[in-house]
């Protein structure tokens, strides 16, 4: 089954900021969530959190980008990205 992957509208405006190689490796995830789902235990870094989000470190370093996502709808497989960007500023 194919997973829908939406951004909200401030992961949209987010992700335009970010740097070219950090937009690449975040359209690499999106097609990894696509094809098999949200929980991505094969991706260096990734972690389930708490609440049910799950995120990812897209490039460690200074400074660290992250994506932040959640199950919005599990029976008709859609995945929202709630964030995109720096580790500072992360929603978790």
């Amino acid at each position: 089954m194919v997973w829908i992957v939406v951004y909200s509208r401030k992961a949209a405006k987010l992700r335009e900021k970010l740097p070219e190689r950090v937009k690449a490796v975040l359209d690499a995830l999106i097609i990894d969530i696509r094809a098999t789902g949200p929980v991505r235990g094969d991706w260096p870094n990734y972690s389930k959190l708490s609440d049910g989000s799950h995120h990812c470190h897209l490039k460690k370093g200074q400074p660290t980008y992250v994506a932040v996502w959640r199950v919005q709808d599990n029976e008709i497989h859609i995945v929202e990205f709630t964030y995109v960007g720096t580790h500072e500023k992360a929603t978790y």
